[in-house]
């Protein structure tokens, strides 16, 4: 097989995921033997550490990960089937570290409280490996919707489950507190964006004071939530 000249290989023939007892398969569906498990773990974790690398920056492709991992593309396509399964992949193994969303679940403390909590926990999740890879890579992906679910399905069906552990760890976080579900459907989804500005502002020459301006972005969400008009 010849390396693709872009991210875009051949589509993949097979499940290339984790078999009903747990064990990794190759893009054809075959169980991997101990050299292909560890060639797996090697381009893995040579992906990760690239794209938490903030140096690599846009510069970071599949083509390049082969590369750096010693293998050729021919060895990405027979484990991953092409550069969806890759991410997919790589998105897999981020989400099963749980530092992306490492708030301390409790249902303790005042509306404020824990939405200070939870804009701690996603400040630090942004600021952790895990997080500075995930950014990265979304960066590398379609910013149309639907162009990137068509063309890289498997790795969207990754995000939608990342998605979901927000979904879950966000509703555990208020339980025991009466909240009106609209409002807080409402801030569900404009917490991530909000908290991931100020994370890029802090990056850049500024006058704001990030500390001060986290504080006030809880303390604002939480009186919304809180008002009873």
């Amino acid at each position: 097989m010849t390396e693709p000249s872009s991210d875009q290989g051949a589509q993949p023939d097979g499940p290339a995921g984790p078999s009903a007892t747990g064990t990794p398969l190759n893009a054809r569906g075959a169980r991997l033997n101990r050299r292909g498990l560890e060639t797996r773990a090697r381009v893995i974790r040579t992906a990760i550490g690239m794209l938490a690398d903030t140096e690599h920056g846009g510069e970071v492709s599949a083509n390049l990960v082969a590369k750096r991992a010693g293998v050729t593309w021919g060895t990405v396509q027979h484990q991953f089937g092409d550069v969806d399964g890759l991410w997919a992949a790589v998105l897999a193994d981020l989400g099963s570290r749980g530092d992306m969303l490492p708030w301390k679940e409790t249902d303790d403390g005042s509306v404020a409280e824990r939405m200070g909590r939870i804009v701690d926990a996603l400040w630090s999740g942004l600021d952790s490996p895990t997080g500075r890879a995930v950014a990265t890579l979304r960066n590398l992906l379609p910013r149309n919707t639907a162009e990137f679910t068509e063309t890289y399905p498997r790795t969207a069906e990754q995000l939608t489950r990342w998605d979901r552990r927000w979904r879950r760890a966000y509703a555990r976080a208020f339980r025991g507190l009466v909240v009106d579900a609209y409002r807080l459907e409402r801030v569900r989804h404009l917490l991530p964006a909000a908290v991931h500005g100020l994370y890029l502002e802090q990056r850049l020459s500024t006058w704001t004071d990030i500390d001060e301006a986290r504080a006030v972005l809880a303390e604002s969400i939480a009186g919304y939530l809180e008002r009873r008009d």
